[in-house]
């Protein structure tokens, strides 16, 4: 027999509590099995695990060298079973995020640290395109969660939960003929636009598309890009201009009659008839908690 995951269990607990009776009474059983067991351990290994005297054991250095051994051993096997148990509670081996590429940074990455550690086993996946394109992978289930900015109007096959919200500021290359001046909305019509956005505008905010010259691109990094280069004005994310704007690469601009930010909620999105996961459900749950604290 050698070890198996119950004689090690025995072992760990005479280890911990230093007698066989207390041993016993921490694993339900009666000190004359926890001992009998112990003894047949020993004599299939050959080796001596306990000193035994009238009120105590004391742990050999045998025993003491086989310990981390056995600990790590009795840990790996409460991670097997608690992801037996969790796959039968209906865990997914795998839990797809679609993240629009502005929210790459918003506050939904605590939630998945402690998903990670309630699900050691589950394999994550983080995908990042623009909102229109994470929403039509949410509907051809190729993704199982989706990320982005609240949407203009509802769409009844998704259901969704608010977690946060995120600021974005209008600015451009200080030297862009918009930088410290007060800008008016024709201004902002005439001059051209970078936008975070697909060629589909279905479900974007009218206040992100304002220019009646538009540049596209689906990544914010390459926005940011393009507006440094003098190459147009942008709504990007506060926490991302911010390095930029106190370097002085970057000018927020100024308008004259309303207020050059724009605060957006995020929500994460899935679908209402498609069966969620336990990882989905948890996650969920997760980013609902960290909005109400």
């Amino acid at each position: 027999m050698s070890f198996s995951s119950d004689n090690v269990n025995v072992f760990l607990a005479v280890l911990d509590h230093g007698s066989f009776s207390a041993a016993a009474r921490a694993l339900s059983r009666v000190p004359s099995a926890v001992s009998m067991q112990i003894g047949q351990l020993e004599a299939e290994l050959d080796l001596v695990l306990f000193e035994r005297s009238t009120r105590e054991v004391k742990p050999t250095e045998v025993a003491l060298t086989l310990e981390p051994e056995a600990r790590q051993l009795a840990r790996q096997l409460r991670r097997l079973q608690q992801h037996a148990l969790n796959l039968h509670q209906g865990m997914e081996r795998r839990l797809t995020l679609a993240v629009a590429p502005e929210l790459l940074s918003a506050p939904w990455n605590l939630p998945l640290a402690q998903l990670a550690e309630d699900f050691p086993s589950l394999e994550v996946e983080v995908l990042s395109a623009p909102q229109t394109a994470i929403l039509r992978w949410l509907h051809d289930q190729e993704a199982d969660l989706a990320i982005l900015f609240e949407r203009v109007g509802i769409d009844e096959r998704e259901a969704f939960q608010e977690f946060a919200s995120e600021l974005l500021m209008a600015v451009v290359a200080p030297a862009h003929g918009m930088a410290y001046r007060l800008v008016c909305p024709e201004d902002l019509l005439d001059n051209r636009q970078v936008a975070v956005a697909s060629r589909e505008t279905r479900g974007i905010d009218p206040r992100l598309l304002v220019s009646r010259k538009l540049w596209r691109t689906d990544s914010h990094l390459a926005a940011l890009s393009l507006v440094q280069a003098g190459l147009g004005w942008a709504y990007l994310p506060k926490r991302l201009v911010d390095p930029y704007l106190t370097a002085g690469s970057l000018v927020a601009l100024r308008f004259e009659n309303m207020s050059n930010q724009i605060r957006l909620w995020v929500d994460v999105v899935w679908l209402r008839d498609r069966p969620q996961g336990l990882a989905a459900r948890r996650f969920i749950e997760l980013m609902r908690a960290a909005k109400e604290t």
